[in-house]
C-alpha cells in the first residue's frame, strides 16, 4: 500500500513539474515571438515567410528561439520554395556550431514532401536532361510517354525543371493526370516548369531523391547527363541489393544507352566480375513510347502498387 502511494506521489509531482515547465516555456516563447515578429516583417524576409509552409515557418521560429535563448548561433532557415543560396562560410567552426540546428530544415522538407506525395497514388518517375529542346525527338517522346501513363491513371514525377522534365510534366498535365514536379533551385539551368500541377520545392538533394524513389513503381530514363546517371545507378543499386522491389527500369533511346550497357557487360560483369550475371537484366531498353507504358502497366497488373514499405524506407 505504501509503495502504491509512493508511486502515485512521484507521478503527480513529475506531471506537475512537466506542466509548469511547459507553461513557462510556452509563455517565454510566445513573448519572444511577439517581440520578434515586427523584425521579421521589417527585414527582407517577409516574402519568404509568406511563401513557406506552416511546417517550414515553425522551423524558422524554433531555430531562432533556440539560438536566442540558449546562446547558439542562429541558422537562417530560408524558404525551400525560392532560389536563395546561403553565403559561403569563412569560418569552418561556424558550420560545426550551426550544423545541429539544420535538422529542423531537413525535417520540414521531409514532412512537407511526404505529406503531399502520400496523396498522389501510383506514380512513375521520368528522368532526363534539363537541356533538351522542345524540337528534340526525345522531348517529344517524353511527352508521349507521360501522356500514355496519365491516361492509365498513373501520376508522373519529374525533377520539375526544363527539358525532359518539362516535356513529361506537360504530357501528364495535358492528359488530365497528376503532374508532380520535385524542383530544386540550382545556380544554373534549373528552374521550375509551369506544367507541374503538384509542385514541391527542395533545398536538399537527398530529401528530393527519397521522394523520387519512395513513391514510384517504375522509372524511365531518357538521355541525360550526370544527374540522370546518378539517379540511374542509385535506383539500380537499391533494386540489385533488394532494398526496393524489382520495379521496371527502362532506358529510352537505344542508340544513347547501348554503349553504356555494353561497357558494363564487358568491364563490370565479364572481365571484372564486379556485378553478377543477370544484374543487367534489371534494365530494359526501348525506342517505343508505347512499349514503355506497356511495360509499366504489365508490372502494375501483375504485382500492383506495393503494399509494404520497401526496406530502404523502413
Amino acid at each position: 500500500m505504501k509503495r502504491w502511494w509512493r508511486h502515485l506521489a512521484v507521478f503527480v509531482t513529475t506531471s506537475v513539474s512537466i506542466m509548469l515547465a511547459a507553461h513557462m516555456l510556452k509563455k517565454q516563447a510566445t513573448s519572444w515571438i511577439q517581440r520578434r515578429l515586427p523584425e521579421f516583417e521589417a527585414i527582407s524576409r517577409p516574402h519568404l515567410l509568406r511563401r513557406e509552409s506552416k511546417t517550414q515557418r515553425l522551423c524558422v521560429f524554433v531555430s531562432e528561439f533556440i539560438s536566442h535563448n540558449y546562446n547558439s548561433p542562429s541558422l537562417l532557415l530560408v524558404s525551400v520554395s525560392v532560389p536563395v543560396y546561403p553565403a559561403r562560410m569563412s569560418d569552418g567552426n561556424t558550420f560545426v556550431r550551426e550544423d545541429p540546428w539544420r535538422i529542423f530544415r531537413i525535417m520540414a522538407e521531409f514532412v512537407d514532401s511526404f505529406q503531399t506525395m502520400s496523396q498522389v497514388g501510383p506514380a512513375v518517375t521520368i528522368f532526363g536532361s534539363a537541356r533538351t529542346k522542345p524540337t528534340d525527338k526525345y522531348y517529344k517522346a517524353a511527352l508521349a510517354i507521360a501522356k500514355g501513363l496519365a491516361q492509365h491513371n498513373l501520376a508522373v514525377i519529374t525533377g520539375g525543371g526544363p527539358g525532359i522534365m518539362e516535356a513529361s510534366n506537360k504530357g501528364a498535365a495535358q492528359a488530365g493526370g497528376k503532374s508532380v514536379g520535385l524542383n530544386i533551385e540550382l545556380p544554373r539551368e534549373q528552374s521550375g516548369n509551369r506544367f507541374a500541377n503538384v509542385p514541391i520545392h527542395f533545398h536538399y538533394f537527398f530529401a528530393r531523391k527519397v521522394s523520387f524513389v519512395k513513391y514510384s513503381l517504375g522509372f524511365v530514363y531518357m538521355p541525360g547527363g550526370f544527374g540522370t546517371l546518378d539517379e540511374l545507378f542509385e535506383v539500380l543499386t537499391l533494386v540489385q541489393t533488394e532494398r526496393i522491389p524489382q520495379f521496371p527500369m527502362i532506358l529510352f533511346g537505344r542508340s544513347h544507352w547501348e554503349g553504356l550497357v555494353q561497357w558494363m557487360k564487358k568491364e563490370l560483369e565479364l572481365k571484372g566480375g564486379f556485378i553478377s550475371p543477370g544484374d543487367l537484366d534489371l534494365l530494359a531498353i526501348t525506342d517505343s513510347p508505347e512499349e514503355v507504358v506497356e511495360l509499366i502497366r504489365d508490372y502494375e497488373r501483375r504485382l500492383g502498387t506495393p503494399g509494404v514499405l520497401p526496406k530502404a524506407f523502413t
